[in-house]
């Protein structure tokens, strides 16, 4: 553990900054600006069962959650339309793979990163998408080799805002939840992050739907631009 002083109201305290063992990163609105295509892509399986969403409506439904969840609630607001998860990921998948094709949705600041923290620490990818598709993305993305492991939403018991993603992460590199470092972009996850006592960096890019990231210890526009300093000098 590193000490830092902090001022506040004209006192000097020390604060500890844990010495960080891994590394872990969201994948979609992290390193991918992939949720307003799964937006679109849940409005049109939707549509092919029956029921039409407002582009408005889709963005709540969909924005900041994982898997777990958007069925959950599409169960709950119209029942039998999708009976199983998996169903409804399968045929959003195959619509999402679609619109993708139109347009490049990496996030190159937050890809930078990666490739830098890579050389120093363990990185893993925790996901709330299917594991297929995280490795799809992650090989198209040319980063695949730059991490020990990613977790899907078959991975884990529980979708974020729950924590235990990012605890199965910590138990399979074998570190102390305080002592990971976690880079998000959704109030779920980072509520999840920080459930898990880990250290959480939030990307809240401009032009996007604000979402509380207060729980952040540090919130960005460019993850290009993070560096260690910045957590030392950030408000805690």
């Amino acid at each position: 553990m590193e000490e830092i002083e902090t001022r506040a109201t004209g006192l000097v305290e020390k604060e500890r900054i844990p010495e960080f063992r891994a590394v872990f990163f969201d994948l979609d609105g992290t390193l991918l600006d992939s949720e307003i295509l799964y937006v679109d892509a849940v409005r049109i399986a939707l549509l092919r069962r029956g029921h039409f969403l407002e582009h408005n409506e889709a963005i709540a439904l969909v924005y900041g959650r994982g898997w777990h969840e958007i069925h959950r609630e599409v169960s709950r607001r119209w029942p039998g339309a999708y009976p199983s998860r998996e169903e409804m990921e399968e045929v959003v998948r195959e619509i999402f793979l679609d619109l993708q094709k139109q347009r490049d949705i990496s996030i190159p600041g937050s890809i930078s990163l990666l490739r830098r923290l890579s050389k120093d620490y363990p990185v893993a990818v925790v996901s709330g998408s299917p594991r297929t598709d995280v490795q799809r993305c992650l090989e198209q993305l040319g980063i695949i080799d730059l991490v020990q492991f990613y977790l899907g939403a078959e991975d884990y018991p529980a979708g974020k805002p729950d924590p235990s993603g990012y605890l199965v992460a910590a138990a399979r590199l074998g570190v102390l939840p305080e002592t990971c470092l976690v880079f998000e972009d959704s109030a779920a996850g980072v509520a999840a992050a920080k459930s898990a006592g880990m250290v959480c960096v939030a990307l809240r890019r401009r032009g996007l739907i604000l979402q509380d990231l207060n729980l952040a210890d540090l919130i960005m526009e460019d993850l290009e631009d993070f560096d260690m300093a910045q957590l030392r000098s950030s408000k805690r």
